[in-house]
């Protein structure tokens, strides 16, 4: 199955991908608007590569609420939702940018952030 791993920013997007089976995880390239909006260019690549599967990550506050960044997450998945007939999960990204900051490579620290939040994703039992 390929599952595209999304970390999502107002100016960036973080792209990861991995066929579970393989259990590893490549970064993927960043969108940032052009001539078209980064949504539009996520929307297209999932169709294009087949995606069967999106796992966006999820900025929770440390204390397990929501904050500002939440709301802006959970409405880009409800977009993502309204234009995709595959499944859109929301993963919890705490501490991903912090250990995207860690990896070495070449990899975007959004790349990294994305990889963080798919491998977690994957390596989670409740997957």
């Amino acid at each position: 199955m390929n599952v595209l791993g999304v970390d999502y920013g107002t100016k960036r997007i973080g792209l990861a991908w991995a066929d579970d089976a393989m259990g590893f995880v490549l970064p993927y390239g960043v969108l940032v608007d052009s001539h078209t909006t980064k949504e539009e260019q996520l929307r297209a690549l999932i169709k294009e590569e087949r995606i069967n599967k999106v796992v966006v990550g999820l900025p929770i506050g440390l204390d397990g609420e929501d904050k500002v960044r939440t709301l802006a997450t959970r409405m880009f998945v409800h977009d993502l939702e309204e234009h995709l007939s595959i499944p859109v999960t929301v993963y919890d990204e705490r501490f991903s940018s912090k250990q995207a900051d860690n990896m070495g490579g070449d990899a975007s620290r959004d790349e990294k952030a994305a990889m963080v939040i798919l491998q977690s994703y994957i390596s989670s039992p409740n997957t």
